[in-house]
């Protein structure tokens, strides 16, 4: 589990691609400070387990249901990465429930800058629009962000200074593509509302 919290912005030192399958070396000293083989480490915003690390670097293999469902194979060599490791038993939650699992894909539509901070508004893909919310959290590029603004084909939010220096959000340009995952818990609800209401129908009244 993750809580969006990035830890460091890596970069792509190697791709080595397969018929349905790639091998990505990434550079960050930080994350793998600790790593072993086996462990979890979240690549904007997906998970991806270490398959062997070194000199400051880690390489994980990326299937082809991830290569489809996330931006990862549109990456290259050179390209800025979020990372963050699995969350340590104990450690302070300063995001929300993050698991790695992408639900899709979304481009930056616009930029609005401010100040010292900057509005950038993002596509939403209609089967992910439901879940969704003003003031909710969704996690784009392994970033957790609070929804300021949404609709049904797009949502914004609004970016600090730390978000825009730390993290590869501070310089996508619209057109760029992102992930997404929505918050789980939302999905679980619906799960569960769903469930009940097809094994519960409601009675119809004497």
């Amino acid at each position: 589990m993750f809580t969006g919290i990035v830890e460091e912005l890596g970069e792509v030192a190697a791709i080595e691609g397969g018929e349905d399958s790639a091998r990505l070396t990434v550079r960050g000293p930080l994350v793998t400070g600790d790593a072993t083989r086996g462990a979890s480490i979240a690549v904007n915003g997906v998970c991806l387990t270490v398959v062997s690390h070194g000199d400051g670097e880690f390489t994980v293999d990326v299937m082809a249901e991830t290569l489809r469902r996330s931006s990862l194979g549109a990456l290259r060599p050179g390209a800025r990465v979020n990372l963050e490791r699995a969350m340590a038993s104990g450690g302070r939650f300063g995001g929300h429930v993050v698991q790695g699992h992408v639900d899709g894909t979304a481009q930056v539509l616009d930029r609005t800058p401010g100040d010292r901070w900057e509005l950038v508004r993002f596509s939403l893909p209609e089967d992910l629009s439901r879940y969704v919310v003003e003031k909710g959290s969704i996690t784009v590029d392994g970033v957790s962000l609070t929804v300021a603004a949404v609709d049904d084909s797009s949502f914004t939010v609004s970016l600090i200074p730390t978000t825009l220096d730390l993290t590869t959000l501070g310089h996508k340009g619209v057109g760029d593509p992102v992930n997404l995952e929505v918050d789980v818990l939302a999905k679980y609800v619906e799960r569960l509302l769903t469930t009940t209401t097809t094994t519960h129908p409601a009675k119809d009244p004497a």
